[in-house]
């Protein structure tokens, strides 16, 4: 049938995807971490510093905070949708097809908005490599995910 034909490639971009997401959730695992272990202090011998921040990060700039905290809920939710299109991939009908596509659709949304925090974080610069290798997995998440809904879709005229 003309419809198994975008399956290899569903199933590599749903591989590919699901790795991406990973390294963002170790990254952005990191990142927060640092910015737990190594933030403001406060007790009660301390005052609040002049522009406190709850999402203050010792790296990067501004936008880092907002950037890692919604990437981390890209990455989860975006490994999330890897495991609802790996139940699409295997039945590839289109009974499976709603389940994998929404949750996909959700996960890209999610991306995006994350990609928007990073293209921020980049215009204002001051970042470490980390952070850097987080915005680029995003910006081409951002367009991998996309082609990853594309390809199952095809499978919406396969019932069984």
């Amino acid at each position: 049938m003309a419809n198994t034909q975008m399956k290899p490639v569903a199933t590599l971009l749903l591989v590919l995807n699901f790795c991406m997401y990973a390294i963002i959730l170790g990254i952005g695992s990191w990142a927060m971490n640092r910015a737990i272990d190594h933030g403001f202090i406060i007790g009660p011998d301390f005052s609040l510093p002049a522009h406190f921040s709850p999402i203050y990060f010792p790296m990067g700039n501004a936008a880092t905070g907002f950037f890692v905290m919604f990437a981390l809920i890209a990455g989860v939710v975006g490994a999330a949708s890897a495991l609802a299109g790996l139940n699409h991939i295997r039945s590839w009908t289109a009974d499976s097809l709603p389940a994998a596509a929404s949750v996909a659709a959700i996960a890209w949304s999610l991306t995006l908005l994350a990609m928007g925090f990073g293209c921020k974080e980049i215009e204002l610069h001051n970042r470490n490599a980390r952070l850097r290798t987080m915005e680029a997995f995003l910006i081409i998440l951002s367009a991998t995910q996309l082609l990853y809904i594309a390809a199952i879709h095809s499978a919406a005229t396969n019932k069984r």
